[in-house]
């Protein structure tokens, strides 16, 4: 599926198997920074669902990739059935290329390609700068905004240090290896939190999580409670399945870890209302986090009972 612009500026095609490797190429003009080698070849790998490359990728004359618009196909439990959505991921239009209507363009396009292949309902959380465009301009609407909980950790800077200095960074992921050893589980991710409380939410099936590997994350277990968590600019922590008696004992036990990684914080992001949300505040100041936003097409369901943690983001 291609197209070109009336004034010949620029063709925009529909992202395929053969054009994957374009968006690398725009993630580094965009961004100054190269992605992990098969990292959109992962991340829009989403036959589990039966839909795959949803997105469109608008080159120049020179057959350069200009601007992008993605979405992820996935599954969502909602009143007990099962619904496939998507979440609106990657915004990416060239410096040289912006406000000249592209993310609009591309965007709308998506937003049709997912109404013929049966998308019922898009959910997304964008950074500032994204927010007024889908408000405004795509006509998606704002249900809530996620709480942030940050916990400091006293510690030497290991991390940090590793990110400035690359010939440490082999010697700190073996480092990491080895504290999370006895921690470590073979699972890929765990099942949404939210779900087990009477909330809707993703459904994180064997695809869904293999889907999920393009990013580097690790499930633990801690007293028997699994912690999906991401070492990035401190430890992560995308779901957590814990009860309130087993919560400070866990998360001390999280915060002892970081320590020993030399990592200056653990945080997590959830919607609020939740339990676990409940049991964070309990302890920890809340500040306002991810904006969560949603675009129906046609599904008709009611969005005030689904609920979000920070795996379900696809930066985690």
């Amino acid at each position: 599926m291609s197209n070109t612009d009336p004034n010949g500026a620029y063709s925009i095609h529909r992202l395929s198997t053969a054009n994957l490797c374009d968006l690398a190429k725009l993630y580094t003009a965009v961004y100054n920074r190269v992605p992990l080698p098969g990292y959109f070849e992962r991340k829009y790998n989403t036959a589990y669902t039966n839909v795959e490359h949803t997105g469109f990728i608008a080159y120049n004359n020179q057959k350069l990739p200009i601007a992008f618009y993605g979405v992820i196909p996935c599954f969502m439990q909602c009143n007990g059935e099962q619904v496939l959505a998507a979440q609106s991921v990657d915004t990416m239009t060239h410096p040289d290329y912006r406000n000249k209507g592209l993310f609009v363009e591309l965007a709308s396009r998506t937003f049709e390609l997912c109404s013929q292949v049966g998308i019922k309902l898009l959910f997304g959380f964008p950074n500032q700068n994204s927010l007024p465009g889908f408000i405004n301009k795509l006509d998606w609407q704002m249900a809530e905004r996620m709480d942030c909980f940050v916990i400091p950790v006293k510690t030497l800077p290991a991390e940090k240090l590793a990110i400035k200095f690359p010939s440490l960074k082999k010697l700190y992921s073996w480092y990491t290896t080895r504290v999370l050893k006895k921690y470590l589980t073979p699972l890929p991710g765990i099942s949404s939190s939210v779900l087990t409380n009477g909330y809707d939410g993703l459904l994180r099936n064997q695809g869904y999580l293999q889907n999920k590997t393009y990013s580097t994350t690790r499930v633990i277990s801690i007293n028997g409670v699994d912690i999906w968590i991401k070492i990035n600019n401190g430890l992560l922590i995308g779901d957590i399945l814990v009860t309130a008696e087993k919560f400070t004992l866990v998360v001390n036990q999280l915060v002892n870890i970081a320590r020993k990684l030399g990592l200056s914080r653990v945080q997590f992001h959830t919607s609020r209302g939740t339990p676990l949300h409940q049991l964070f505040a309990l302890h920890y100041k809340a500040v306002d986090s991810f904006p969560v936003i949603f675009k129906d097409l046609g599904s008709g369901i009611p969005t005030g009972k689904i609920k979000f943690t920070f795996a379900d983001i696809d930066i985690f």
